[in-house]
């Protein structure tokens, strides 16, 4: 990572903070894409697919750790899963 977040962990400029680290990332693989001939659209289009895979992503996880949650509940109450 070029920039880490300033604190680890919860904070409020959290978000903030690593949309910075991120943000050069990005404008170095939009000109890559660039030079190997890309065009704008294409570009576009596949960040938003990118996008939409990382929040699905974190969607799935999201219901897997609620799921898990769940089992480790009824299992320290002794139910059955």
């Amino acid at each position: 990572m070029r920039n880490p977040p300033k604190r680890p962990g919860e904070y409020p400029d959290r978000e903030i903070d690593c949309q910075k680290a991120v943000e050069p990332s990005f404008q170095a693989i939009v000109d890559c894409m660039l030079e190997a001939g890309w065009a704008r659209g294409e570009i576009m289009r596949s960040l938003r697919r990118l996008i939409s895979a990382d929040n699905m992503t974190q969607k799935e996880n999201a219901k897997v750790e609620a799921q898990l949650a769940i089992a480790r509940a009824m299992s320290r109450a002794g139910r059955p899963l």
